[in-house]
């Protein structure tokens, strides 16, 4: 092919005032999720999307979402080394 049929942006980062992931409480998990969920909701056009919280998702949706590769399996090994999963699925969603 000569056309992107699709792509995936991962953000990984963590956000202004607060630490890095392994360092999180879980309220701050919390109110980073409000933040960015609340920016979120604010694109328009080719950018506008709906966030999906992590946080009372069906196992099925999750299912879904990990075998089409926009989530990470729970459990995965690297994450947990990094003591990046703290409070799953606390704080986590998709936005697409």
């Amino acid at each position: 092919g000569e056309f992107i049929v699709s792509t995936r942006v991962r953000c990984g980062r963590s956000l202004d005032g607060y630490p890095f992931n392994p360092c999180l409480t879980e309220a701050q998990y919390k109110e980073m999720e409000e933040k960015v969920s609340s920016t979120l909701s604010g694109l328009e056009g080719e950018l506008k999307g709906t966030f999906y919280p992590l946080t009372g998702m069906s196992k099925d949706v999750q299912q879904k979402l990990i075998d089409d590769h926009f989530l990470f399996k729970e459990g995965d090994r690297f994450l947990q080394t990094a003591n990046a999963c703290r409070f799953w699925p606390t704080g986590r969603g998709i936005y697409h």
